[in-house]
């Protein structure tokens, strides 16, 4: 595991970069080596620089374009000339933000993981246009097949929300179950001729793990054999390890290097609640079975922190704690920027000083376990972000949206956290 506030790249020798690519590793505020690197597309076949560009402002649209098309568009070359000449892009404005209130953003770790490519900016073109399509990190999100329906997320990213799509807002410009190219396997076979050069890959979805794509592209990268080379990184929502006659347990160990990041926002019922469908003995049970078939496999959770789970995130963090599932520095906030009606900035003053002291209060209790300073540096910038505005007025939005699901699904968010009973009931 890298070292957590290294900014230098993991695969770099300093003393062999120019003074201007030390710059940029180290003190741009806008270089991200993943324009260079890397394309994402979302299962309706949207493309962006990366999964965490903001999502009105895609580059191209791969049931449209190939990925080599999309490649040097003038959108892509517009954010490589951007970042030559140290300007923001409106894309990266999420970046910016998490900068701002303390995260390592995906900009910096992008450019730890990936800065051995820095050199590639001296062969860029004025305009921004690089010849060279060298996908060596992949994140495509084939499809949005998934079996749950979290609160956060919507029918771009999930199959299973479109009944309730229907029932509160009418019918989806899409079918059930997208992809993200022209046909099911489009992506996926626009991939296969960069396996031989990619160094690392992000499955999300949808949910990866009931995907066959995610199982298509680990049989290959072991044909090829790159099971020691390859980086396999993911973010599950850790239900189901099985996929037909496949447990992925049984086929993580055949990888030197494997992350898994687990999507849960919280535990029993809150968890049940926040991510519909959700059986939470089941999430504990995988766990523990992993810990048995394949210990050595890195495994963190990567809750969404939202107005849901603020209050409750460190109790769930110490609960797993102190039972031995994770170690304290196994817990990545990722918080939750978009839509803004679930933001942590829209609480209330008076719950936002509680909220801080708790969170407070869990930073010091887990400083002696945190050794990589990740779960308490994502503590830190969640309180930054929550105290820099004042962005109550979006409750009603919030109790709105809340209170309409709870109808349709029925569930009482109130009842499961009684802590934003005193919002909900007012």
């Amino acid at each position: 595991m890298s070292d957590y506030k290294n900014k230098m790249p993991t695969k770099v020798d300093k003393a062999k970069l120019s003074s201007h690519e030390k710059f940029l590793l180290e003190d741009s505020k806008y270089y991200c080596t993943l324009p260079w690197t890397h394309l994402h597309a979302y299962p309706n076949g949207k493309a962006y620089p990366c999964c965490l560009a903001e999502h009105k402002f895609p580059i191209g649209d791969l049931k449209q374009n190939t990925l080599k098309e999309l490649w040097n568009n003038d959108k892509q070359k517009k954010i490589r000339k951007n970042m030559m000449e140290e300007k923001p892009s409106r894309e990266c404005a999420k970046c910016y933000e998490q900068e701002k209130h303390g995260w390592t953003s995906m900009r910096q770790s992008s450019n730890i993981h990936f800065g051995h490519h820095v050199d590639k900016v001296k062969r860029t073109k004025e305009d921004g246009h690089y010849d060279d399509v060298n996908m060596v990190y992949w994140d495509i999100r084939f499809s949005n097949l998934c079996n749950l329906s979290c609160r956060s997320c919507g029918t771009t990213f999930s199959s299973n929300w479109y009944d309730d799509q229907v029932a509160l807002w009418g019918k989806p410009d899409h079918a059930k179950v997208t992809w993200a190219g022209k046909t099911k396997m489009d992506a996926y076979e626009q991939l296969v001729e960069y396996l031989p050069m990619v160094e690392r890959v992000y499955f999300a979805g949808g949910e990866p793990l009931i995907m066959e794509e995610h199982y298509k592209i680990l049989k290959e990268l072991i044909k090829l054999g790159k099971a020691d080379s390859v980086r396999l990184q993911y973010n599950t929502n850790f239900t189901r390890m099985a996929y037909k006659d496949l447990n992925v347990l049984d086929i993580w160990p055949e990888f030197a290097d494997v992350s898994v990041g687990a999507s849960l926002d919280a535990m029993g019922p809150r968890a049940e609640l926040m991510r519909n469908g959700t059986v939470w003995a089941d999430i504990e049970r995988n766990r523990a079975e992993m810990l048995k078939k394949c210990p050595d496999v890195d495994f963190f959770i990567s809750p969404t922190v939202s107005i849901f789970n603020v209050d409750h995130i460190p109790d769930f963090h110490w609960d797993w704690l102190q039972k031995g599932l994770i170690k304290g520095q196994d817990l990545n906030v990722n918080v939750l920027q978009d839509p803004m009606h679930y933001r942590v900035d829209i609480l209330p003053t008076h719950m936002k000083s509680k909220v801080r002291e708790k969170l407070e209060k869990h930073i010091e209790r887990i400083k002696p376990y945190d050794h990589l300073g990740r779960a308490t540096d994502g503590f830190k910038a969640t309180i930054s972000m929550m105290m820099a505005d004042d962005k109550s007025h979006i409750l009603p939005q919030f109790v709105e949206n809340t209170n309409r699901l709870d109808e349709l699904r029925k569930q009482n968010t109130a009842q499961v956290f009684p802590e934003l009973g005193g919002i909900l009931n007012a």
